[in-house]
């Protein structure tokens, strides 16, 4: 290739000097520029029709209305229900029980002289009358056990009154017999008397008070669980349940007749001559 041929040709007719032209790719080279350029063009144009035909489309042919499905309504078309009021309850009417007459006999408290106060009940006094702290007058019938026929039969009217159906082996506080040791509150004043003994630490150290004892008293009268529920030491607490421990077979409390397992507080004093 000339000088003058140099100035004028371009880069692809440098490149295919002495070469075959016409294989294909001197052509693609040469066109590759125009080919190009139409390639860019036509893609802006597809990609240019293809965000406007929608738009093209709704103001051609608008969308329909939606149907309505609200109605009018008017508040003089609602009832208003009135508040339910809650259904009223009518307390059942209340039962007063039958007042058992009742007879002030005070637990057992060994003491070296008797309150002039306090006095206890005969055995005539509790044929009629049922132990408690107190004396009241009742209803003497209260007491009556009615027997009802055998097929209405039903638990007796004073247990029925004073709500004891309760389980052999369960244990009363408060009955309408206390139980009692055998010949009264003397007799076990001069039991305690003849076995009590004064522990040595407690004369040396001067002490003396009272040691409250609970025990159960079992329904043949036998004496059980013995514990101190309030001791003062130096020996008298274990001193007292000892003595606790060996007294006889006491009579067993009763409650609507029958023997009742009952829980018993003993106080036992012990005092310096």
């Amino acid at each position: 290739m000339t000088p003058e041929q140099l100035q004028i040709a371009s880069l692809d007719d440098i490149v295919f000097e002495n070469r075959n032209k016409l294989y294909g790719a001197y052509d693609l080279r040469r066109f590759y520029n125009r080919s190009a350029n139409r390639a860019l063009w036509l893609g802006i144009a597809l990609f240019g029709a293809a965000l406007a035909t929608p738009t093209l489309y709704n103001r051609l042919k608008p969308a329909a209305e939606p149907e309505r499905y609200m109605t009018d309504v008017t508040l003089e078309n609602i009832k208003m229900l009135p508040p339910e009021e809650p259904p009223v309850v009518v307390p059942p009417p209340k039962v007063e029980l039958p007042k058992v007459p009742t007879i002030r006999n005070l637990p057992v408290e060994v003491v070296t002289e008797a309150p002039e106060d306090v006095t206890v009940p005969t055995v005539e006094d509790l044929e009629d009358r049922v132990s408690s702290d107190k004396t009241q007058d009742g209803d003497p019938n209260a007491l009556d056990v009615i027997e009802a026929p055998t097929e209405t039969a039903g638990p007796p009217a004073v247990e029925k009154a004073l709500d004891v159906e309760r389980k052999p082996d369960d244990i009363f506080v408060g009955v309408e017999q206390n139980p009692q040791f055998p010949g009264g509150p003397k007799q076990m004043a001069e039991f305690l008397e003849k076995n009590l003994r004064y522990p040595p630490a407690a004369s040396r150290a001067n002490i003396s008070g009272r040691v409250y004892l609970q025990f159960v008293v079992n329904t043949d009268g036998s004496i059980v669980d013995v514990t101190v529920v309030k001791g003062i030491g130096f020996g008298c607490d274990e001193e007292a349940m000892r003595v606790a421990k060996k007294m006889p077979l006491w009579q067993p409390g009763k409650q609507s007749g029958r023997p009742v397992r009952v829980r018993f507080t003993l106080p036992v004093v012990f005092a310096l001559e």
